[in-house]
């Protein structure tokens, strides 16, 4: 036995309940971890309110974490008892003392990066590099508007995109995280709370607009993204943090030429390997400083409810759970 945080409804953070769950051995091509931490991302929040149905009742959630490898199935050879390993596994279960993975969801960790900061950046690091490399490849001379700049994903895919040689223009809420998205390299951060973006990324531009809009608002910033985006420019939806985006006419589209995407991670590195390489390059650029991220607030795993309450209030993060 082990525990774990169970959702047996849809609700607030007070449906996190500590509970006593079974845990297996491991099966062929699995591995049973002893987990040291453990992300929390905003994704846990749409499971927990219900917004994705994606989680069946009664479930224990969360996507990521890290551990230190306790026993091996039949067939896995990438990893062996005492290895230390993070992981992104779409079928939950993080949110325990220990479980069960497939080994083709794990990978090893580098020496320079602790266990809190890659249970913290794993999943963000591999959306960030997929965001910047795959989904809309940036090239030098790029006009890039990056929402929540100072966020989770947000100040990940700033960096990354002033390495590649874009111009980055943030948004962020308050005049800390503006100061902090200027601290990660965006060229200019607009207060969205007391300016209109969308304006201001045209003013800023001489009327071009921005080539992409990386956007994991949704709703309240569906709107001015379209507006802010250049001829033929790319709005890249990867979050709805303030609620998904109502049915739209696509015609809206067609006075810019402008395309916009949905995507979801895991659908582009579709094999092991190519998820181990992004998460090892990913791994690479933060233990080498030139990705960098602030220290995770540690909770224990019992008070995932109120790192839960933190990311709803748009509290400084990020946060991991520790068993």
């Amino acid at each position: 036995m082990t525990r774990a945080i169970m959702i047996r409804e849809y609700g607030g953070p007070d449906v996190l309940r500590m509970e006593d769950v079974a845990v297996s051995a491991p099966a062929a091509g699995e591995v049973r971890l002893r987990q040291t931490a453990i992300g929390v991302n905003y994704h846990d929040v749409y499971v927990r309110s219900g917004l994705y149905r994606t989680l069946a009742l009664p479930g224990v959630p969360g996507l990521e974490g890290v551990g230190v490898v306790e026993a091996v199935g039949e067939g896995v050879t990438a990893f062996a008892r005492g290895d230390r390993v993070g992981y992104i596994q779409a079928g939950y279960g993080a949110y325990a003392e220990e479980r069960v993975v497939a080994a083709d969801s794990c990978v090893r960790l580098p020496d320079g990066v602790d266990d809190a900061l890659a249970a913290a950046l794993l999943l963000k690091g591999v959306t960030a590099s997929a965001l910047v490399h795959q989904v809309h490849p940036l090239h030098a001379g790029d006009v890039v508007l990056v929402h929540a700049a100072a966020g989770g994903v947000g100040h990940l895919l700033a960096q990354w995109a002033k390495l590649l040689g874009a111009r980055v223009i943030g948004t962020a809420g308050s005049p800390e995280k503006v100061q902090a998205a200027l601290g990660y390299g965006c060229d200019d951060v607009i207060p969205y709370r007391e300016t209109d973006f969308a304006e201001r990324v045209l003013e800023l531009t001489g009327g071009k607009g921005a080539n992409v809009v990386y956007d994991a608002v949704g709703r309240d910033t569906f709107d001015g993204s379209l507006k802010a985006l250049a001829i033929r420019g790319h709005l890249v939806n990867y979050g709805q943090a303030s609620g998904p985006i109502p049915p739209f006419d696509i015609s809206r589209l067609a006075p810019k030429s402008a395309s916009i995407t949905r995507p979801g991670y895991s659908h582009y590195m579709p094999t092991p390997e190519a998820f181990r390489a992004v998460a090892t390059g990913f791994f690479a650029e933060l233990a080498a400083g030139r990705l960098r991220a602030e220290p995770a607030t540690a909770l224990p795993l019992d008070r995932a409810a109120q790192a839960h309450e933190a990311l709803e209030s748009r509290a400084a993060g990020p946060f991991v759970l520790v068993p």
